[in-house]
């Protein structure tokens, strides 16, 4: 009985440490294993080299549907489903498999990921409490994250119809001031 439990743990600090690295806070750390806190802390320092961030995880659906967050998370989201569906995975295997997938997604596409894995993980949770699911674009097909209880029948995602500021950060703004002042 005691090689099984050393063996579920070691398990379980093996899962820990790829959360870590993946940018998992300590709440989902604490949420998705039996590890205690103050090992998870001391495994944080150790292979972050810092304290975890204290204060409050997302706790907002809105974050999810604001324009550039909405296509990021319904990428992560297609690709959850895509995987409880067919890949023979559940819980946060599925959610880690998931967020890497989205990460290479993400990086072979030259974009800048916006998902955390923290994100992701509280995404997955606003779908299973019937708050967030997915719906199909009337023009694209594609599917994206919205509100459950919003109606949805003449839907059109942000890429057919895009916000008139959608990708005006702070960040593209530098590279134009140049150009204008010339």
């Amino acid at each position: 009985m005691r090689k099984k439990s050393v063996v579920s743990e070691a398990r379980e600090i093996q899962a820990a440490i790829e959360m870590i690295n993946l940018g998992a806070r300590l709440q989902l750390l604490e949420s998705e294993t039996s590890l205690s806190r103050e090992r998870l802390i001391k495994l944080y320092k150790e292979l972050r080299g810092v304290s975890p961030p204290k204060g409050m995880l997302p706790f907002s659906t809105d974050w999810f549907l604001t324009w550039q967050p909405n296509v990021h998370s319904s990428v992560f989201a297609d690709i959850y489903h895509y995987l409880i569906q067919h890949g023979d995975c559940r819980g946060i295997q599925a959610i880690v498999k998931s967020y890497k997938l989205y990460l290479e997604h993400c990086r072979v596409s030259e974009m800048e990921p916006v998902l955390s894995l923290t994100r992701a993980w509280t995404l997955v949770r606003f779908f299973d409490g019937g708050m967030l699911q997915t719906t199909s674009c009337t023009q694209c097909h594609g599917h994206f994250v919205v509100h459950a209880h919003d109606l949805h029948n003449r839907y059109v995602c942000g890429l057919c119809h895009t916000p008139s500021r959608a990708g005006k950060t702070n960040r593209a703004r530098p590279s134009t001031l140049p150009a204008v002042a010339a």
